[in-house]
């Protein structure tokens, strides 16, 4: 056998070097895109009127939920999947509920945790994770589930709603938050400015139309999943909920808020 070259025998370790200089720099990338969007969306989450509303709309039904369950909103456990930042997250959280936020990727979790250790939230934590294909959280653990613009993007969604229910516990609820179709941007440009004016519509196009269509043109090619009521109801009813209300919400009604229970019982 011959004698192994210099360059041979380093092969391996330089091989090793160039992966660990590859990882380094795209979780540097990965960092910067994920400090971006969470400064940007937690501007628009502050500032853009709708997003108030929709806050306003979700945390009411959370709630309502508790007063059926708890007194003592401490006790009263809430999962908020794909939570992105944690800006919905926050918000629950603030009002008393204990909280886990499950969002898949990690350099969001991050950014969340730090701004937890920022506002020091002892009833707030953040994981890593998709709940379609988690299986670490246990069944019948939570009381209330928060999803808010995710399912139409999610590449599993009728595994999500399944999981969603195999982790509530009885008589738990869920409020599920989802687009029904694409954005047409002129024509909500045009309504908004027909219906509230100028300023308001080109307020909207930059808090929201114009980050959102940036969004939806540089992230991962999945479905999208726009289900109208029909829909949307029939494949809650499939993974084991029962619906207690529908309602059209956000932007003119872009989106279908359901809310819904494991309680089959009428």
């Amino acid at each position: 056998m011959p004698p192994r070259t210099s360059t041979q025998a380093d092969g391996p370790a330089v091989a090793r070097g160039m992966g660990s200089l590859q990882g380094g720099f795209h979780w540097t990338i990965d960092r910067m895109l994920s400090v971006g969007y969470g400064l940007v969306y937690d501007y628009i989450f502050e500032q853009f009127g709708p997003y108030q509303q929709l806050q306003g709309e979700v945390l009411a039904l959370v709630e309502t939920a508790a007063k059926l369950t708890s007194p003592d909103r401490r006790a009263f456990q809430v999962l908020d999947v794909d939570c992105g930042p944690g800006n919905f997250t926050f918000v629950l959280a603030e009002a008393g509920f204990s909280v886990l936020g499950l969002e898949p990727y990690g350099a969001l979790v991050e950014l969340a945790r730090e701004k937890r250790r920022a506002r020091r939230l002892a009833n707030l934590a953040f994981s890593q994770g998709d709940l379609a294909k988690v299986s670490v959280l246990r069944d019948a653990s939570f009381d209330q589930i928060v999803n808010v613009h995710s399912l139409y993007a999610h590449a599993d969604p009728h595994a999500l709603l399944a999981h969603a229910r195999r982790v509530l516990k009885p008589g738990g609820h869920a409020i599920f938050v989802n687009h029904t179709g694409p954005v047409q941007a002129r024509r909500t440009f045009r309504e908004l400015r027909a219906q509230e004016g100028l300023s308001a519509a080109l307020r909207c196009s930059m808090l929201w139309l114009l980050p959102h269509g940036l969004f939806e043109a540089t992230r991962r090619r999945t479905g999208p999943h726009y289900w109208n009521e029909t829909t949307f109801t029939a494949n809650l009813r499939a993974a084991g909920f029962r619906i207690l209300e529908t309602r059209r919400t956000f932007l003119n009604g872009a989106s279908l808020l359901v809310w819904a229970t494991t309680d089959t019982e009428r």
